[in-house]
């Protein structure tokens, strides 16, 4: 009898932690977060997310939210102007719906991305202004995150404390390698007027996305439910860029503050 009673604790513990890790309190409708990206101090451009209300795809609720990546003024051989929108599943785990549009030296670039995991395919097509470029379907039998959903995918498991391989989409399926780890460091950024409590994690996108987006990562996410990204390092055409949280709105959140034990 004790017996019995000790794998049915062990069991509850299980589940309830499995629960505890995929609850939802990352996603918050009208959050805003903004960033800048810089390279040796000199700012290169901003990054703004914002979650939107929810939407009803196909009677599925699913969750969205949109980015827009500006480059600054008068920085010399660089002009960036996109626009991302990505419809999420409720775990965040999934995307089922991409849309981008980037501004490019022929005009504007139109991509719309729809994952039918009922029929196993992926629908990608392109427009180069008012012209159809390309109109690829592929077979796919897993979930995937396009490249924008990633950032609500690895604010959502940051509690896992295992090495992931997510497949992404950048106009076919390649791995995002993330390392979620368990150590909790200080991160230190303009905005804020003390050492945020932060988890960290690293990876590799064996991908290439806008502006030469690929390779290693690394990032400090907030230690509290929201796990907002404070500061990050990834790799663009130029080198190593820094990405730093400079303004942000979301009800009853404040950056928690890191205390040297």
């Amino acid at each position: 009898m004790k017996f019995k009673l000790i794998i049915i604790t062990s069991i509850l513990i299980v589940v309830f932690s499995t629960i505890n890790l995929l609850s939802n309190t990352i996603f918050q409708a009208n959050e805003y977060l903004e960033y800048e990206v810089s390279y040796f101090g000199i700012k290169l451009g901003t990054i703004t997310v914002k979650t939107l209300e929810p939407e009803k795809v196909n009677n599925q609720l699913l969750y969205k939210a949109s980015a827009l990546m500006q480059s600054a003024k008068g920085i010399p051989f660089i002009s960036l102007y996109t626009e991302f929108n990505t419809w999420m599943d409720e775990s965040l785990a999934y995307s089922h719906k991409f849309v981008g549009n980037v501004k490019t030296s022929d005009g504007w670039d139109y991509n719309k991305i729809l994952f039918d995991y009922k029929k196993n395919k992926i629908y990608n097509k392109h427009w180069l202004n008012d012209s159809m470029i390309t109109n690829d379907v592929f077979d796919n039998n897993q979930k995937v995150n396009d490249g924008y959903s990633l950032f609500f995918y690895a604010r959502q498991f940051a509690n896992l404390n295992k090495n992931i391989i997510v497949p992404t989409f950048i106009d076919k399926v390649y791995k995002t390698k993330i390392n979620f780890t368990d150590r909790i460091e200080p991160a230190e950024i303009d905005a804020i007027p003390y050492p945020v409590r932060t988890k960290y994690l690293d990876g590799k996108a064996e991908w290439e996305g806008i502006y030469g987006l690929s390779g290693k990562f690394k990032g400090w996410f907030s230690d509290d439910e929201a796990r907002i990204p404070i500061v990050a390092y990834m790799n663009v055409y130029v080198g190593k860029v820094v990405i730093e949280l400079k303004k942000w709105k979301r009800e009853g959140w404040t950056p928690p503050k890191y205390i040297k034990k």
